[in-house]
């Protein structure tokens, strides 16, 4: 069999008509014939485009509201009868049946439906296609001698090759067209069962939720298209490329406006300083290098919550990437320029500040919306470990409840506000993390150690501006008093921790005894 076969009759069958028609004059252009269904049959007639309807091809009508139109003998005995085999030739001329070399299938919009606020499942369960996946798999199996379309944007390419070929396409656009199209019905599938898991979870009316260790699915399905590939991973001898789910939220899918192309390294702490500034509602800035942060705090402007997080530490702030929760106006933008930085991360930014960044020709912009909160994947060697995403946020309205004062004296509330900005902070810091603060500012940060008695010398060794009379944030309790007298000794008045040690009890006394405010949260923030 030669590599090029012709298309002499294809079948169309899309939800998304988009170019619909030109494809199909196309078609019809270089001699083939069209068979259709339906709405599709009813816009290509509108086009003027003669149609031959798919019960014309099959004998039997549509039926079943529609259900039942494609799923015959005479539609998939022609896709899948390998041409040449003399025994297939046979039966398909004993029955009637004549070959179709093109199949224009897109599936019907089940996850488009699955997304529609109040979907019901009555109408999720008739957003199940079946005859389309049917056909696309009988057509991509028997792709030596059939071409399987699923995608619009492969519209243009093919009609060049056909218009070229006179009417052909190869065995190699054959080849790619079928592993495409298992792709398409592999995702789909793995939409639908993941949405009829969370149903099947999902608490009746007037029942209770479901058992926690039911949360999760029994499958863990990842159905991610490719974004772009990327220069390479965290090393240049690493390979590496972004997935994203289409949505457009999120760092995945994010705009860039100007810049080089992102790195593995700038979308992982792009994603670290973005997570950050969420975490707040007054204009936030954070500066962050290698997923911790070095410098974070709010303010009434951009400008001052840019300039308080940078003095945390302006020497690693140098080639860092940079998290802002707010749009980024020119007086914010012309401070920022003033230093080497790798990328920026914002919900906007004003034309003001996109022309000042403009003289940064590498400088990377980049546009963010927010996604909503989704479990965390992490691999490990054999398998890969889901959590849901750390949610938890402790509130001043909660002394007294889940924030407790665990000392004679509370803290003051101005003391209460830094400590509740250090918490806050201290839950994107990697563990064991130390992080002090004062009014909204970040003075020292002590990420990733061994040991909290060295997060707490290494955030104090870091500051850059005084200490004395500041608060400190623990992400997880003082096993021991050593830890919180290092935070005291650092200058430390007021410290907040998730309480829970055994030694709760000398670690209290230990702070009474230094004079040192402390508030238990119980809910602890470890970052690993």
């Amino acid at each position: 069999m030669s590599a090029e076969k012709p298309i002499r009759r294809a079948l169309l069958s899309v939800t998304d008509k988009t170019g619909l028609v030109d494809f199909a004059r196309t078609l019809s252009g270089l001699g083939v014939e069209l068979i259709s269904t339906g709405g599709t049959a009813r816009a290509l007639r509108e086009a003027g485009l003669a149609v031959r309807d798919i019960s014309d091809l099959t004998g039997f009508p549509e039926m079943l509201d529609g259900r039942v139109k494609t799923l015959h003998p005479k539609v998939h005995g022609g896709l899948l009868y390998m041409r040449g085999n003399a025994e297939h030739e046979a039966a398909v001329a004993a029955h009637g049946i004549q070959p179709i070399d093109m199949v224009v299938v897109n599936l019907y919009a089940f996850e488009k439906a699955a997304a529609q606020p109040g979907a019901s499942f009555g109408h999720l369960i008739e957003n199940i296609d079946i005859g389309g996946p049917s056909m696309v798999r009988s057509a991509a199996k028997n792709f030596e001698d059939v071409a399987i379309v699923t995608r619009v944007s492969d519209y243009p390419a093919l009609m060049d090759e056909m218009q070229s070929a006179h009417g052909a396409l190869s065995r190699e656009t054959r080849w790619r067209l079928a592993r495409q199209a298992f792709a398409t019905t592999a995702a789909y599938d793995s939409a639908i069962a993941s949405t009829l898991e969370r149903i099947a979870q999902a608490p009746a009316a007037g029942q209770p939720a479901a058992p926690e260790a039911d949360a999760f699915p029994a499958t863990l399905r990842i159905q991610l298209p490719l974004a772009q590939p990327l220069r390479y991973g965290e090393n240049p001898h690493q390979r590496a490329a972004l997935y994203a789910d289409g949505s457009g939220l999120g760092v995945a899918g994010a705009k860039q406006l100007q810049g080089k192309d992102l790195s593995y390294n700038n979308l992982v702490d792009l994603d670290a300083c973005w997570e950050l500034v969420q975490e707040f509602d007054e204009p936030a800035v954070t500066i962050v290098k290698h997923t911790n942060p070095c410098g974070a705090a709010t303010g009434s402007s951009l400008l001052e919550a840019y300039r308080k997080a940078l003095a945390c530490d302006p020497v690693s702030a140098y080639g860092s990437v940079i998290g802002i929760n707010r749009e980024v106006d020119a007086e914010a933008a012309e401070e920022i320029a003033k230093l080497f930085v790798e990328a920026i991360a914002a919900p906007a930014f004003s034309p003001q500040a996109v022309q000042v960044f403009a003289a940064k020709k590498n400088l990377r912009l980049v546009q963010v919306q927010s996604a909503p909160a989704r479990p965390v994947v992490k691999q490990v060697s054999g398998g890969l470990l889901l959590q849901d995403a750390d949610a938890g946020r402790i509130r001043a309205a909660e002394l007294g409840a889940s924030l407790k004062a665990v000392t004679a004296r509370t803290p003051s509330p101005d003391e209460l506000r830094s400590l509740l900005f250090a918490w806050r902070v201290c839950k994107h810091v990697k563990s064991n993390a130390i992080v002090y603060a004062r009014d909204g500012q970040t003075l020292g940060i002590g990420a990733g150690q061994m040991s909290r008695v060295d997060a707490a010398r290494f955030g104090a060794m870091k500051a850059a501006l005084p200490l004395p009379g500041c608060v400190a944030a623990s992400d997880a309790f003082f096993p021991f008093p050593d830890g919180l007298e290092a935070v005291a000794e650092a200058g430390a008045m007021a410290v907040i921790q998730p309480g829970g040690s055994v030694h709760d009890k000398d670690v209290i006394a230990a702070a009474e005894k230094l004079g040192v405010a402390m508030v238990f949260t119980g809910m602890r923030h470890f970052r690993h």
